[in-house]
Formats: C-alpha cells, structure tokens, sequence
C-alpha cells in the first residue's frame, strides 16, 4: 500500500508529466486494440462468407493427361461419368457422402409470359447438405424418391424466386417450364451471404434431380464430383484415392496430378486461416511498435523519477530498506502508470471500434471487410502485452535505483 500511496502522491507532484505518460500508454493501447479488432472482424467475416459455400467438401473435375502410360500418350481427355460414383464409392474407404455434379448454363425458365435464363444443376440429395443449399421454411431441397422415380421437380436459387415470382411470394407448389417442360417447385434456396455482394452465384442456379438431368438433356458425362471426406485429416487422402480408383478404370497414371482439377475447401480454408492471422499479428505488431514507444517513455520518466528521489532513496536504505523494497517500489509505479494508461486505451479504443460502426459504411464494403470484433481473447493478449511493456519499463529504473549508495545518496542534492 505504500508504493500505491506514493505513486498517487507522484502523480499529484507531476500532474503534467504523468498526463503526457499515461496519454502515450492510452494512445498506444488504442492502436492496439483496433488493429487486432479490425483482423479480426476481417477473419470472422471471411469465415463466414467462405462457410456459405459449404463445409468440408472437395470438388473433382476431369482434364486430360500429362504422363504416358500403359502405351497411351499424354493429353488425353478423362471422362467421367455416373458410373464411377458407385465405383468410387465401394472402392474409396475415406469418402463419406457423393454426388455427381451435371451442369447446363442457358436454360429457358417460362411463368407465364415471361422467360428467364437460368443455369441448371442435376445432384442427389446429399449434396444440398454438402453445399449447404437449404430451403426457405415451406420448402424442401431434392429427396431420394425424386430422384428414384426421376421426379420433374425444381429446386430454385433466391434470386430466381425474385425475378420470377416476387419476393414476398411463396413459389412452392406452382409450376415453372424449363426448357418447355413442365416442373414443380419444392423449394427456395434460403439467401446466402456473397462474396462483396448480398446474392452469391448460388442465388441463380436451379437443380433438378441427377436422374431427371440425365434423362431430359441425354448428357452423359458429368460436369463434376462433389463428395466429403470421412474426416477432416483424410481430405488429401481421399483425393489420392479417388484418382487411384479413376486410374484402373481409365488406365492412366495414377500419379499423374493433372488428369484431374481439384478444389479441396478443407485445405483453402486452413491455408487462408494461416493467411488471416497473419494479417492480425501484422496488424497487431503496427499497433504495439507504438505502445513500445509509451513504454520507452515510461521507462525515461521512471529513470527521471529515480534521479529526483535520489536523496529520498538514500534515506530509505540508511534506515533498513532492502533493495527489493525499492525495486518493488518502482515496479509498482511503473506497472500501475501503464496499466491505469492502458485501461484507458482499451476504452477510447473500444470507443473507436464502435464509431466505425456507426459509419455509414456502404453494406457491401461490410461484407467484405467485416466490423471490427474485440473478443476475450483480443482482451488477454492486451492485457498481456500491457503487463509486458508495464514490467519492462519499470526493471531496469527499479535496479538502478536499488544500487544507489546511501552515503553517495544522502549528499545528492
């Protein structure tokens, strides 16, 4: 308590000087805070726009060879087709849920008088969950008996329910013509957030089952496979062996990378992770050079202190006092300027992050940048951080001031 009470009376002794300490403590702080919260609003809003695609799904599309193998020459086209999904199936241990992917662009979509061009998909139903196309309260997205009994029903994208039947509409149960075939709508795809806008392409796109696509458009070859592994750890895995499995059948070489394009959204998300948090360490290293500035600062007054109470030190350790009192003593000073300046700085800073918000901020700049977020864990890194610089600028003035001779002391004026 007597360190605390001296401290206040420092302060009260140099009001100005400590103002100026504490408002480079505060300020320092302030940069910290909103530059960790800026990453990460920035990581969360990427997270979230990035989990509308779906959620531990890769993605495989043929392309041609690039190795000669078992007397083929390279460039050839690999083809796949519905058949290879029950094959790859029985033969790939590490693959949970597939679909093949059918895709046609420039399909007619009659209400009525009006046509619209719509792009159509033909899946099984597990890939609504794969894709996480989940549908508007009242609807529902492709199930097996559709696809079973080759079903004309129609799943549709928010955006295609907007130009067609309004917004406030309700479409399921009416019929639609693709292609001047009748469909039944079952359901709207509930709105997805976009990347930098509020509709992404998923908004526009229409799926009818994989077993109605085949039959109504005679295409035979499949656009792409889309499938989850059986765990998160087995996403590499359960390519290499997809490409195994497609090897023996299509005879090619089963290391040849370039027989098929792959989009892995567990590996991209890992690697952007890394990439995000980068971001917020660079970003939180810009604010704290400036709070490793205030803590030099406090550092000089403290030694500037140790200087004035020279005499005061010396009286002290004549009449007992250990060294570790002393430096207790400084510590204490120093800790507590910085911690009262820091204090101070997390609140004009949280005071900073909920201005930027008040912004009136164009929303899809806000979908893309995100809002500032100060989480707990931001919370401790400051806090940690703070105690740093507080115990840093106050060691090296406390062990000064702890080596100081009483004789030399008591003679300073």
């Amino acid at each position: 308590m007597g360190a605390i009470a001296e401290y206040f009376h420092e302060i009260k002794k140099e009001k100005l000087r400590m103002f100026l300490t504490m408002l480079g403590v505060c300020w320092g702080m302030a940069n910290i805070v909103v530059m960790l919260s800026v990453g990460e609003g920035l990581y969360r809003q990427f997270f979230k726009q990035f989990r509308t695609l779906g959620e531990g799904f890769v993605v495989v599309w043929s392309r041609q060879t690039s190795k000669p193998y078992a007397g083929f020459g390279i460039g050839r086209r690999i083809r796949l087709s519905e058949d290879d999904i029950p094959l790859v199936s029985r033969r790939v241990e590490e693959i949970n849920k597939i679909s093949p992917e059918y895709s046609r662009g420039n399909n007619s979509l009659k209400l009525g008088k009006s046509i619209f061009m719509a792009r159509t998909m033909g899946v099984y139903p597990c890939y609504g969950q794969m894709r996480f196309y989940f549908p508007e309260p009242g609807g529902r997205f492709i199930n097996q008996l559709d696809e079973d009994r080759k079903r004309r029903v129609i799943f549709i994208g928010n955006a295609v329910r907007d130009e067609m039947f309004g917004k406030e509409v309700n479409p399921v149960g009416r019929t639609v013509l693709l292609n001047d075939i009748p469909f039944t709508v079952i359901g709207v795809l509930k709105k997805k957030m976009g990347w930098g806008s509020e509709e992404g392409e998923d908004a526009d796109v229409t799926v009818i089952p994989a077993s109605t696509f085949r039959v109504m458009f005679n295409q035979p070859y499949l656009g792409a496979v889309l499938f989850t592994p059986r765990s998160l750890k087995e996403s590499k895995a359960s390519i290499k062996e997809f490409r195994r499995a497609m090897a023996a059948k299509y005879r090619f070489d089963p290391e040849d990378e370039e027989a098929f394009g792959s989009f892995d959204s567990i590996e991209v998300t890992g690697t952007i992770s890394k990439v995000f948090r980068g971001i917020q360490i660079f970003l939180g290293i810009v604010g704290g050079l400036t709070l490793i500035i205030a803590g030099i600062g406090v550092a000089n007054i403290m030694y500037v202190t140790v200087r004035e109470r020279t005499r005061e030190i010396g009286i002290k350790m004549a009449v007992g006092a250990r060294p570790g009192y002393i430096i207790g003593q400084f510590i204490t000073e120093a800790l507590l300027t910085t911690v009262v300046g820091g204090a101070l700085g997390i609140g004009l800073g949280l005071s900073m992050i909920e201005g930027v918000k008040m912004l009136p901020i164009e929303h899809d700049v806000m979908n893309i940048i995100g809002k500032p977020v100060f989480s707990s864990m931001l919370a401790l890194i400051c806090s940690t951080i703070l105690t740093f610089i507080g115990l840093l600028s106050g060691v090296f003035p406390a062990n000064r001031a702890s080596k100081v001779d009483p004789v030399e002391a008591l003679r300073y004026e």
